[in-house]
């Protein structure tokens, strides 16, 4: 049985309060310290340090949701790798779309990103999808395929072990979306591996996110191509993000259980 990566950000959500009291709760799960999935959470850049604090010695990693890619310097208001670790982060989010959205992320400038977070022993979570006109358009795999070898362009061979992919449609995320059919994301999934496979040498982890919520989890993480789910605003409470990751590994470990027939074996003739 495979073992998922399960994660949520929380965007620009939580006060301090809020973020312990979620991660108190995680902490206390059962969830927390089986290792059926592989956990992480990533809150806001306030709450890191006390979120990572409460989760030390448990299962579940805690990520920062972006960093610059210098050391250190004149970048006001930016976030350097060393500061990220700091904080007790062992992985970061590059490349969200509304980063990219909203402020200027580039292809360029995830790609320096993610060669930092490799550099600094970070595991880099980048972010990729495709928008409603270039879906339609037949354009997903093309977007996602320049997006990607942008985004290993100086990591290369040093990816594996360091950096996984999320794909997030664009189309699919936020209050609205409209997720993807499993076995189209599967299809994405599918190809992400073999391009990162030919860049790094290996494939690398392929998640889905999108519109993940406890309808939809079973069905995409069944999918063989599916390597996890980066879920939203479904895992904003402790009792959403605990409900998945359950209904998620008993599900697989039903798919991963042999079937054992009720018909007697048939003897020596």
């Amino acid at each position: 049985m495979k073992a998922p990566w399960i994660g949520t950000s929380w965007k620009m959500n939580k006060t301090r309060a809020e973020a312990r009291a979620f991660a108190e709760a995680l902490k206390a799960s059962p969830c927390a310290a089986n290792g059926k999935a592989r956990l992480f959470v990533v809150p806001p850049f306030p709450a890191i340090a006390e979120v990572a604090a409460i989760l030390a010695g448990t299962k579940v990693i805690t990520g920062a949701q972006n960093m610059h890619w210098a050391d250190h310097g004149a970048w006001t208001g930016e976030v350097s790798p060393p500061m990220v670790k700091d904080c007790g982060a062992t992985l970061v989010e590059l490349g969200h779309s509304e980063r990219r959205t909203h402020f200027g992320e580039t292809d360029e400038t995830v790609a320096r990103k993610v060669a930092a977070a490799v550099k600094h022993g970070l595991l880099a979570l980048v972010c990729i999808g495709d928008t409603r006109g270039e879906y339609e358009a037949g354009a997903t795999a093309d977007v996602l395929a320049r997006q990607t070898r942008y985004a290993l362009r100086d990591a290369g061979k040093q990816a594996p072990g360091h950096v996984m992919i999320a794909y997030e449609p664009v189309w699919s995320i936020g209050e609205g979306g409209i997720p993807a059919d499993p076995v189209f994301a599967n299809a994405q999934h599918a190809r992400l591996k073999a391009l990162t496979a030919e860049i790094a040498g290996q494939p690398l982890p392929i998640l889905y996110g999108g519109s993940v919520n406890p309808q939809n989890c079973c069905a995409l993480a069944a999918m063989p191509d599916v390597d996890g789910l980066f879920i939203g605003r479904a895992a904003w409470n402790p009792q959403g993000f605990i409900g998945i990751v359950e209904a998620v590994t008993e599900s697989l470990a039903g798919l991963a259980r042999p079937v054992v027939s009720s018909k007697p074996i048939a003897g020596p003739v």
